[in-house]
């Protein structure tokens, strides 16, 4: 039964839900109400008070429209809708005098100040505030925090919004901050001075109004209008969040969320945002060839003659890295298959069936686990994997769904049943009607990873499977069967030259000629006797598909360093100098080719329906579930050559150290 109330709001009559706020309902209505405590994916605080509207024949003061409800308002004497005014002279007064308030102790910072510009406080007091102040006392001023290396505190200018104490505690599931004293006293602080333990930390400063917390890499380096600003997909992990890259000329400046509902809402994690100084250090910008065991630097025209002649009537295998786009992992694929070679993009031997979508994308979507009263997560460690969609899964499990788990005992920061930690607890687990099946790719990688996906996709069948992947362009180059019957070991096999496609997580064995084409100087250039170097996920165009099978649009929003390439123009040049060229001059031309092979690649943002086909069963190991992830900070290439993930990396460590007294 829907509980529809009309209510009338600035002489405009809506119809909404009786258990909208009024700043909900002003919103259907088309008004804006400012607000600096609310909101709308967190508990209402209603300590701001500059949401005040009147409410005709209600109490003779101003009410505050973030906590009170549609249902709550009294109807007209003659049953007539409710009258909601927002610009009333009450109304006007009521803000000016709250602005005045937040502006009494809040310092003149804004020139010297990050947020200036894109900073609610200032925007709000020009639009809702007065040109004057009446108060001639002396300011407070409070200890700034030290939160960790993320997150800069300027606690002079905060003004107990609290939005950082509720996200903390709500959204990451971490108990560190909060709000002491009374009046005048009161202010945010850390418990014992702690500082911040999570891995979405850094969204406390897109959600804080004023300039209290900041970025702490990004301090002091650009102003919001010297920013270009580029709509892409990250790559960190395999969830696809929506990120903003913002450039200033050819840098990375700072990374961004963006608000999408069905994949990350509008949060990111640390490392999403703040991987961007990895962009710019230890990259490859110049191609070089080994001679005599060192490498030299060479030009293009050289090294792609000696690619050819090295690839020329040889066994070749290609392999596909963690965040190849899947016109590069398409490109790749015809390239080598071309000359009679193998393609595998599971570089860690998971077990995913080939051509089998329900088997490695699975038929839920990140969205089901909203609704998903059981949830059952077997060898994944979710806050490590995809802290964003942890957050999710904190979410279900407030509103009360039951999360067991399969698997590692570790912190999720929510109450998880525990079923065990090997394949026997997973032969024991029934299927549930509308349950929802995470597998996490520690449960695909090992031997027996096709009996457990077998064994998961039966737990499944009355209810969905969702395939959790660590690696961005995993389940893109699935898509195109960028795969070898018998995996990694079956491709590599008896091959003479290796094509390494910034898969850094391999360790090629001596013998075959490794050609390595990647954007930073890793374990692959390491071993490699001629790189060729291309372009990071932030400058060039690609298509990625997330771990639940959702394509998604990464645009270039900076230039490649150096003599660097995008990485499908660099295999169609090599293709070329193969004398097997490759049938696409531009990107459009190859976008086109991948749709017409596999249509589905062509619906953007569109999860596609995938058939369900399990698995047969088959005879489990014995062994525990382990996680795919060890360091979430140093997972791949870009992370790697990140000082900043670095030094969370190791903070991470001595965290986990217990301290030991000198005797």
């Amino acid at each position: 039964m829907s509980d529809l109330k009309k209510v009338v709001i600035d002489g405009t009559e809506v119809e909404v839900d009786g258990a909208m706020t009024l700043i909900q309902a002003c919103e259907v209505a088309g008004v804006e109400i400012p607000r600096f405590c609310y909101h709308e994916r967190l508990t209402i605080a209603g300590n701001c008070r500059m949401c005040l509207v009147e409410v005709v024949g209600g109490p003779p003061k101003p009410a505050a429209s973030c906590a009170m409800q549609v249902r709550d308002l009294r109807p007209g004497p003659e049953g007539q809708p409710p009258v909601v005014k927002t610009n009333s002279p009450m109304v006007k007064k009521a803000r000016e005098g709250v602005m005045e308030f937040l502006l009494i102790n809040h310092p003149l910072d804004c020139p010297i100040c990050d947020q200036g510009g894109e900073c609610d406080l200032q925007d709000q007091a020009m639009a809702y505030g007065v040109d004057f102040s009446r108060f001639r006392e002396p300011k407070r001023a409070s200890d700034d925090l030290d939160l960790g290396p993320l997150v800069e505190t300027h606690m002079t200018r905060c003004i107990s919004c609290t939005r950082c104490v509720r996200f903390t505690t709500e959204v990451a599931g971490i108990h560190q901050m909060g709000q002491t004293g009374r009046g005048e006293d009161a202010e945010i602080t850390s418990y014992l001075g702690e500082t911040l333990d999570s891995n979405m930390q850094g969204n406390i400063i897109d959600l804080c109004p004023v300039g209290a917390l900041v970025s702490k890499p990004y301090a002091f380096t650009a102003r919001p209008w010297e920013l270009t600003k580029t709509e892409s997909i990250d790559v960190m992990d395999a969830l696809g969040s929506n990120i903003r890259v913002d450039t200033k000329g050819r840098e990375v400046m700072r990374l961004l969320p963006r608000n999408h509902d069905g994949v990350n809402e509008e949060w990111i994690s640390d490392k999403t945002r703040f991987v961007w100084d990895g962009l710019r250090k230890q990259r490859l910008d110049t191609p070089y060839i080994r001679e005599n065991g060192k490498l030299r630097k060479a030009g293009w025209g050289e090294a792609l003659t000696a690619v050819a002649a090295a690839m020329k009537g040889k066994k070749v295998a290609g392999l596909v890295g963690d965040l190849a786009s899947v016109e590069a992992a398409f490109a790749l694929k015809q390239l080598i298959e071309g000359q009679g070679g193998n393609v595998e993009c599971r570089t860690d031997d998971a077990k995913l069936p080939a051509g089998n979508r329900s088997g490695y994308v699975g038929n839920a979507a990140i969205e089901d686990i909203d609704a998903a009263q059981t949830i059952l997560l077997i060898g994944t460690n979710p806050r490590e994997e995809s802290p964003v969609l942890n957050a999710r899964l904190r979410k279900a499990w407030s509103r009360g769904a039951n999360i067991s788990r399969v698997g590692a005992p570790v912190d999720l920061t929510f109450d998880v049943i525990e079923l065990g930690t090997d394949r026997a607890a997973l032969e024991g687990v029934k299927a549930t009607e509308g349950a929802l099946v995470i597998i996490g790719q520690g449960a695909l990688n090992e031997a027996d990873g096709e009996a457990v996906l077998a064994a998961a996709m039966a737990v499944a069948a009355k209810g969905k499977l969702l395939v959790l992947h660590t690696a961005a362009g995993r389940v893109g180059a699935m898509d195109v069967n960028a795969v070898t019957d018998g995996g990694m070991a079956a491709a590599i096999e008896g091959a003479d030259v290796i094509y390494n496609m910034g898969a850094d997580e391999v360790d090629v064995a001596a013998g075959p000629i490794v050609i390595y084409q990647g954007s930073h100087g890793d374990r692959g250039a390491h071993r490699a006797d001629i790189i060729l170097p291309s372009a990071a996920y932030t400058e060039e165009n690609g298509l990625f598909v997330n771990t639940e099978g959702r394509p998604q649009l990464a645009l270039r929003a900076s230039f490649a360093p150096g003599e660097a390439k995008e990485n499908w123009a660099i295999l169609r040049a090599l293709s070329a100098e193969l004398g097997a060229t490759l049938p696409y001059d531009s990107m459009s031309a190859l976008r086109s080719a991948i749709v017409a092979a596999h249509p589905h690649l062509g619906d953007i943002d569109v999860v596609a329906e995938n058939a369900w086909r399990p698995l047969k069963p088959k005879k489990m190991g014995k062994a525990d579930f382990r996680n795919s992830v060890t360091d979430y900070y140093l997972t791949n290439p870009i992370a790697r050559a990140s000082s900043l993930m670095a030094e969370l990396s190791a903070n991470a460590k001595a965290r986990k150290t217990a301290k030991m007294a000198a005797e």
